[in-house]
């Protein structure tokens, strides 16, 4: 449907992490999937473009579970690391790391004058073994309402982002508003709309994808969940 007036700039900005993060071995012919991760440091890549607009949707999530090594600004040297491999250094959880990323990404919105809206983890669907050491999924059609659950680590990714939410929603301030786009019991339901080995070139043997989603598919659902948050907030002012 064409619009008569699209008087408006929609911007994608890159930051699986929300804070800044760089990957120790970008270069090397084997790389270590490590990142340095800055656990204080919004990430400028989309922080410095926050006054241009009114409505701000972020998430995070499936890149938390690679090896970090971890820093704050009052201590250039390394921390704590999550879910690498050096034992002479403090480790705290993927998921203790999760959160402070979002406590981080929530005060960092303090000065904005718009409405944020956080979109609640997406499950992934890999069967028959892990992401890479066989898992697929070849489903062709949705669980039945009993056969979707989330997995343990799935839950406490979602516990931890609803719980900053609703800390920071709390606080809201100075013309910040806060929504809560819940798609996270909805894709549960679909294992079936990833792209699995079809997500790369035929001849390329590589991982299968059941993480992100096929275009279209059941991610569009997402377009329909904002429009109606949208429309609440109007009506409700």
């Amino acid at each position: 449907m064409a619009l008569p007036n699209p008087n408006f700039t929609l911007s994608n900005f890159w930051s699986p992490f929300l804070l800044l993060a760089s990957e120790a071995h970008p270069t090397s012919p084997s790389p270590s999937g490590l990142f340095h991760l800055h656990l204080d440091r919004p990430d400028p890549a989309w922080t410095a473009h926050l006054s241009r607009f009114d409505y701000l949707i972020f998430s995070a999530g499936h890149w938390f579970f690679r090896p970090l090594m971890l820093y704050n600004t009052t201590n250039t040297t390394t921390i704590s690391c999550s879910n690498c491999k050096d034992n002479n250094i403090t480790h705290i959880s993927v998921y203790d790391t999760y959160r402070l990323a979002f406590r981080s990404t929530f005060s960092a919105l303090k000065g904005f004058k718009g409405t944020a809206f956080l979109r609640t983890f997406s499950p992934s669907h890999f069967e028959g073994g892990v992401w890479d050491n066989g898992g697929d999924c070849v489903r062709t059609r949705p669980f039945k309402a009993e056969e979707g659950r989330l997995k343990w680590f799935q839950g406490e990714m979602y516990r931890v982002q609803v719980e900053e939410f609703r800390a920071a929603a709390e606080r809201e301030s100075g013309g910040l508003r806060f929504g809560l786009l819940d798609v996270t019991a909805a894709m549960l339901m679909r294992p079936d709309g990833h792209p699995g080995r079809y997500g790369h070139p035929k001849n390329e043997t590589k991982y299968n994808d059941c993480v992100h989603w096929c275009l279209p598919g059941p991610v569009d659902v997402w377009n329909g969940f904002l429009l109606h948050l949208l429309k609440v907030r109007r009506v409700g002012g």
